[in-house]
């Protein structure tokens, strides 16, 4: 097995498994640091809005974003564009992962997340990604734009973990 893939499928079991056990939905206190360079396509540009995380089936938002937790380095959390359509992750997104019609500077200045009726309502799409590569380890990219480019311009996205 790819240890990529590996490495994804048992942080989502411990994810899942913190989730079934308060059958609450889990706010995240991401500060926006990802561990993992997450390369991906959706079907329209939803780059300016906030992400949150659905159940397997879809029926339920099981992780979302506290207002004050939509930054990367400081500033909203878009996704930074890259070469042929692609975007690099800078949130924490995964394959249940969708967008919300609320862009990161407007979520970031609520006092309090959306209540989950209201944030189901505010999903844009239910399935937005026509591709998710994971690329590893974020710190080993010196020039993390260019190289990412790079693979994309080379055609070698399809050697990396398939997300979806």
């Amino acid at each position: 097995m790819n240890p990529y893939i590996y490495i994804f499928t048992a942080a989502m079991a411990m994810f899942s498994m913190a989730a079934c056990k308060t059958k609450q939905p889990v706010v995240s206190n991401n500060t926006g640091a990802t561990l993992q360079a997450i390369v991906y396509k959706t079907k329209a540009d939803y780059s300016k809005y906030v992400t949150v995380t659905l159940n397997a089936d879809k029926s339920a938002i099981v992780a979302y974003p506290a207002p004050k937790d939509v930054f990367y380095n400081g500033k909203p959390a878009y996704p930074t564009h890259l070469a042929n359509g692609y975007w690099l992750d800078n949130r924490g997104i995964t394959a249940n992962s969708v967008f919300i019609s609320m862009t990161y500077d407007d979520y970031a200045k609520l006092a309090e997340a959306p209540k989950l009726k209201d944030m189901m309502d505010l999903i844009i799409d239910k399935d937005p990604f026509t591709e998710i590569y994971n690329l590893g380890d974020r710190q080993k990219y010196t020039d993390e734009v260019n190289q990412i480019n790079n693979i994309i311009k080379k055609g070698e996205l399809k050697k990396f973990a398939v997300i979806k």
